[in-house]
């Protein structure tokens, strides 16, 4: 009987130490990725992060909207595995990042033009009076030049007021972008910035999109700009706003597909749209920005299989977020430039 519980602890021993060195390997093999940066896409990375863990069980992906400033400064300095913004990082930037960049488109969107008016529920804004409003020239919900958009419409005489980003913002980048492109005046008072001097007084400030989409919903008169993602779980009214064909367009997902659906993709990846011909005009996309070099192989096998399971199953996701998809051809350049150039 002794020889007999000698081998059986000796079996049980073995299947322990067995079992130890098994799991030792398992946690070995986990890798956590760390992300940062642009809120415009962070319901969409959210989502993408809980989802990948069904095919990859050993990977952690943990993103943490900070605004599109917030994610380019800690990729360049190094301190996140991949960061995230929807203004597209400069040659400037991408020059400070000895470890190499690459763009990685992952969706688009529209922003939203929000407001806070009881009462008013289908408001109208022109290509003239946007900016107008933006720029700090037209300051009152009655005036002439918003009348006209909006004949048959009670519009209160009640002061503006502009609700923007407080953060350096990738969101804030596409809207100024396009008041910029379509108004001479917007450009020269304000211009194209991810966190630009505003010209007028009194505006409210809010940190990411929740927090711009929070303050209009509890400001009367506010006026913001959000991601349409955001609107419509905030329940918050979205203008509607007129596009190069003189339209008057409703921000939605098949819009922005329309006003998306003539970009080509360059070999960096980086695209500007400044104003579209067709569907919703006020339209941008978002890049997660990876390294070419990271400091281990099971970390850089991690970014691989992170940027080759956003470009495939990932996008699965993008329509029932109400983000648009990428293009399959842009889709399979980049994850053949990763699996190239990521060592």
């Amino acid at each position: 009987m002794n020889l007999k519980a000698t081998a059986l602890n000796r079996i049980v021993t073995s299947s322990v130490a067995a079992a130890a060195f098994l799991l030792s390997g398992a946690a070995a093999q986990a890798q956590t990725l760390v992300g940062a940066g642009a809120s415009f896409p962070a319901p969409l990375y959210q989502r993408y992060a809980r989802e990948v863990r069904k095919t990859h069980k050993n990977l952690q992906v943990n993103y943490t909207a900070c605004g599109s400033s917030c994610g380019i400064r800690n990729f360049v300095k190094g301190t996140v595995d991949f960061g995230g913004s929807d203004a597209a990082m400069k040659d400037s930037d991408i020059a400070k990042v000895s470890r190499g960049t690459i763009l990685v488109p992952t969706a688009g969107g529209a922003v939203s033009v929000v407001y806070n008016l009881p009462g008013v529920t289908n408001l109208k804004l022109s290509r003239k009076v946007l900016p107008l409003i933006f720029a700090g020239r037209i300051t009152k919900w009655n005036d002439a030049r918003i009348r006209k958009d909006n004949p048959g419409v009670r519009l209160p005489n009640r002061r503006i007021t502009p609700v923007v980003r407080a953060d350096g913002s990738g969101t804030t980048f596409i809207f100024t972008n396009h008041l910029s492109t379509i108004s001479g005046y917007f450009r020269g008072r304000v211009g194209t910035s991810k966190k630009p001097r505003w010209a007028f007084r009194g505006a409210r400030k809010g940190k990411g999109n929740s927090g711009v989409a929070a303050l209009v919903k509890r400001t009367r008169g506010g006026i913001g700009y959000v991601n349409y993602s955001y609107a419509r779980l905030n329940r918050i009214k979205s203008a509607k706003v007129q596009n190069r064909r003189g339209q008057f367009v409703a921000p939605s997902l098949k819009a922005a597909n329309q006003g998306l659906a003539s970009v080509k993709f360059p070999a960096n990846y980086r695209v500007f749209v400044g104003d579209s011909s067709q569907g919703y005009p006020i339209v941008g996309l978002t890049w997660m920005m990876i390294y070419k070099k990271y400091p281990s192989a099971a970390k850089a096998a991690a970014v691989k299989k992170w940027v080759n399971w956003v470009m495939t199953k990932g996008q699965s996701f993008n329509g029932k977020l109400l983000y648009t998809s990428i293009p399959t051809s842009v889709r399979t350049r980049v994850i053949n430039q990763v699996k190239r150039e990521v060592k």
